[in-house]
């Protein structure tokens, strides 16, 4: 089941509950207050029993007429009034007995059923045997005509019809109880049609909710398609280029949850995109790279292979050729797997001071064949991390400033702490031709190296490797044009200042400047060998 479906199912169902119980509550208020009125008209009929009369009977003396008399014009049973006898007769001689008179429409109901009960539960109207419909008489029914409970509701069925039953007490005459009734049919009726109104309505609105769901479902899961479709147009091309413009199909859309997730997708493409360059450059560099010091290796072993005519000199310096090379593949190599490298230092962190560390890495680039003048001021600074990274980073700033200096140029190499901060700052500065605007902001890429750079030894790694290890050791590398030409190189490192228990046993604190001091004139390069340091590192001006 697809996604736009289930949603519009969801939404279905969701309306379909709220319908059925809105509709579930309106039919019991519709009811409570149609049954409701119905007790108020048999509340106020029960309050007409002036109409209901009580007489007294005849009496074997005579004498009817007298005192209201059932004789007398207008009295209980007198000649305009029906005359109701006890079912037992008249009476013993001697005796009472008592009439219940309930004149037509006394209660101001027509289509009423009245009964009067006494408190014996003896039924005084109507009587039995007259035809009329018989109101259930209970314990309740008496005790309200003996006076001991309340008058009260029920609900009842008399000849199979449903009735509301209203039983109250007879103020002006004690010892009764009047019942009113009314049939339930009409109220049943209309709660009927009112059911089958809301069943249909109810119909209508889930058929309605579950439509417009499938009509929100598909405009709101236009953007997720979209990006179904560029996803699946990447994975059958290979096409990284693609991007999904939620913005210019909807307004406003690129904030709501597709808008990210859009968004989170473009992303996504561009760095992958961007990786994806980015190895395709390495396979680029990397081919040239190798291939020079390849083919020059494969030059000197088949010359090397040649009869023993070859002159001794001539076969020591192809010998040091193939070393060199062999060095500068070994080198390669061992940067890619630095870069590879990509889990935060834990087992080797340790304290070291970062002055000394620098000191050691400056004194082996005055030893190294054709380096410049270095000149370093250095402050005492203690950082915590993996030594021989941050020696290798060091160095690779180093044999950069080193490649780019012109003979004789000075490289200026400071190290300072900034205390309230906690940080120290290193900062190598040649002499060399700088580096263009536009290759600022990529000399730390891997991978990257600039056009003017691509003549020369190197991967475009060094500097990856410089920044890589900085971030690990929670640092920055930035690089800048320095004044009056050249560049400006620096590593950023959390330390603090070093204390003198922090200097190992018998060592001396290493001075805080260095004059510039010559390097040894640098011997012939074999024409087919790269410069390279001795500890691998790859040196490039832009990268």
């Amino acid at each position: 089941m697809t996604l736009r479906r289930r949603f519009a199912l969801v939404a279905a169902a969701a309306v379909a509950v709220a319908i059925v119980l809105a509709s579930g509550i309106v039919y019991v208020v519709v009811r409570g207050e149609l049954r409701g009125r119905l007790d108020d008209e048999l509340r106020a009929a029960g309050g007409t029993e002036s109409n209901v009369r009580i007489a007294l009977g005849d009496s074997p003396l005579g004498g009817g007429a007298a005192r209201g008399g059932p004789d007398a014009p207008g009295a209980p049973g007198g000649p305009d009034q029906p005359r109701v006898a006890r079912p037992d007769g008249p009476g013993a001689p001697g005796t009472l007995h008592q009439r219940v008179i309930v004149p037509k429409d006394a209660l101001g109901l027509e289509t009423a059923y009245v009964a009067v009960i006494g408190a014996d539960g003896e039924r005084l109207w109507p009587l039995p045997g007259s035809g009329a419909a018989d109101l259930p008489v209970t314990a309740a029914t008496r005790a309200v005509a003996s006076g001991g409970r309340d008058a009260f509701f029920s609900d009842a069925t008399v000849d199979g019809t449903a009735v509301r039953l209203y039983t109250t007490a007879t103020a002006r005459f004690p010892g009764f109880a009047l019942q009113i009734a009314r049939p339930l049919t009409e109220i049943d009726r209309t709660l009927d049609r009112l059911a089958l109104v809301l069943v249909f309505v109810s119909a209508g609105g889930i058929a309605l909710a579950a439509a417009l769901g499938r009509v929100v479902a598909r405009t709101a899961l236009r953007p997720v398609g979209r990006l179904t479709s560029a996803v699946e147009h990447v994975g059958e091309t290979g096409d990284l280029s693609r991007r999904i413009d939620v913005a210019a199909h909807r307004p406003g859309a690129d904030e709501d949850e597709i808008g990210r997730l859009a968004r989170s997708f473009n992303v996504m493409l561009s760095a992958l995109e961007a990786s994806v360059g980015r190895q395709r450059q390495l396979v680029a560099d990397a081919s040239h790279e190798l291939r020079t010091p390849l083919t020059s290796l494969r030059t000197n072993i088949e010359v090397l292979a040649l009869p023993a005519t070859l002159p001794e000199e001539e076969r020591r310096r192809l010998l040091a050729d193939v070393v060199e090379q062999l060095d500068e593949l070994a080198g390669l190599v061992g940067d890619l797997v630095e870069l590879a490298r990509e889990e935060e230092p834990e087992a080797s962190v340790e304290d070291v001071r970062l002055d000394q560390l620098v000191a050691a890495a400056v004194e082996r680039a005055r030893r190294r064949a054709g380096a410049p003048l270095f000149a370093a001021e250095l402050v005492p600074c203690l950082a915590r991390g993996v030594p021989s990274r941050l020696d290798r980073a060091v160095t690779n700033l180093l044999d950069n400033a080193a490649k780019w200096s012109p003979p004789g140029a000075e490289v200026a190499v400071a190290l300072e702490l900034d205390e309230a901060e906690r940080r120290a700052f290193l900062s190598v500065r040649d002499h060399g031709p700088g580096i263009a605007a536009e290759d600022l902001p990529h000399v730390f890429e891997r991978f990257y190296r600039a056009p003017g750079a691509r003549g020369m030894p190197g991967s475009g790694l060094g500097l990856a490797i410089v920044r890589q290890v900085a971030e690990l050791h929670g640092g920055g590398a930035s690089a800048a044009v320095a004044p009056g030409g050249g560049a400006l190189l620096r590593l950023e490192l959390p330390a603090e200042a070093a204390c003198a228990e922090d200097l190992p046993a018998g060592a001396a604190t290493p001075p805080r400047s260095a004059p510039p001091v010559a390097s040894p004139p640098a011997p012939p390069a074999p024409a087919a060998s790269g410069a390279r340091d001795a500890g691998g590192g790859t040196s490039t001006r832009a990268g």
